[in-house]
């Protein structure tokens, strides 16, 4: 008996000092995919994309974008959700995704906050107010007035049903007290086009995929809907400086599938952090109208379950539903 106790001891010591799984030991050891849960162009692809692009130059592996839109984000999401937790499926979520599609689904087929792990938040997007050059407004008290004396007449564009847009245009009409038609899309990207287009009038947005335009003329930029200015932005007025009460601040983060293993989510974590540290990367991020917000994997969470409460909260009150 007391041999086999000895072994035992033995064997646990032995354990100890053992290497850790070759899994995580030589991860990235193949491609990852990096699920994108909007169409190609909007504001979530272009930040994937750039991330992607480095993880691959570092790691000398693919990363491979997957754009799945749809259901507001929904079915990229759960994609993610669903797949091996393994660390080679990451997901680019979004505060829209993550802190307000349960409260505005009936029936979701997994829990956007316990059924994804999180990494790092990413970065803090200014979302803006854009307009086609032919509607006759410069700022957002002159939008209001010409929405009151046009009911019904002016619309709006959003990335689809229930999206962020829509709900900031929402917010907006039930703040200003004003009647706008929504017109929704299936993504940002094809919103801003035919906003682009003067197929719609006006469209609140993430900032990267406006910037172009809006530098070259084609769009109108009237304010930023953060409570306060945006760095990247600092001379754009907020919306609730025109309207009191009127605040959406929109994050965007990496996740992993529940379950991924700690090193493999302590390695991304790294791997986020020395990638949003890049001088190049910041820049770019800056001069789309992005803020660059690295965090630990907790402080992540502690963000996406705190917004969760606040948005459900919100959405119940308002009613808005998207079934």
């Amino acid at each position: 008996m007391m041999r086999r106790l000895l072994v035992f001891i033995a064997g646990l010591a032995l354990s100890s000092l053992a290497p850790p799984p070759a899994s995580a030991q030589s991860y990235p050891a193949k491609p990852i995919r990096l699920i994108v849960p909007w169409a190609p162009g909007g504001t979530t692809d272009i930040l994937g994309r750039i991330i992607g692009q480095k993880m691959s130059e570092n790691w000398g592996q693919p990363v491979v974008i997957d754009n799945r839109g749809g259901a507001a984000g929904n079915i990229g999401s759960e994609a993610a959700a669903r797949s091996p937790a393994d660390g080679y499926t990451l997901l680019l979520g979004t505060m829209s995704t993550h802190a307000m599609n349960q409260f505005l689904y009936a029936r979701m087929s997994y829990d956007p906050v316990n059924d994804l792990a999180p990494i790092s938040l990413v970065a803090n997007v200014a979302t803006v107010l854009v307009v086609h050059p032919s509607l006759p407004v410069k700022n957002v008290n002159e939008l209001i007035a010409l929405a009151k004396a046009r009911p019904g007449q002016l619309n709006f564009a959003s990335g689809g049903i229930a999206s962020f847009n829509q709900l900031c245009a929402e917010l907006l009409k039930l703040t200003a007290k004003i009647d706008i038609v929504h017109v929704p899309y299936k993504g940002g990207g094809p919103a801003v086009a035919d906003l682009v287009g003067g197929k719609v009038e006006m469209l609140f947005t993430g900032a990267p995929v406006t910037m172009s335009h809006i530098k070259s003329g084609r769009l109108k930029l009237l304010a930023v809907t953060d409570s306060q200015r945006s760095a990247a932005l600092a001379d754009t007025p907020t919306v609730g400086e025109s309207l009191p009460g009127y605040e959406f601040n929109n994050w965007y983060g990496m996740m992993a599938p529940a379950g991924t293993p700690r090193p493999v989510i302590e390695r991304l974590n790294s791997e986020i952090l020395r990638i949003l540290a890049l001088s190049d990367v910041r820049e770019r991020f800056i001069g789309l109208g992005a803020d660059p917000t690295p965090s630990t994997p907790e402080r992540f969470g502690a963000v996406m379950k705190a917004d969760a409460e606040k948005w459900g909260r919100i959405i119940r009150e308002s009613g808005v539903r998207a079934d």
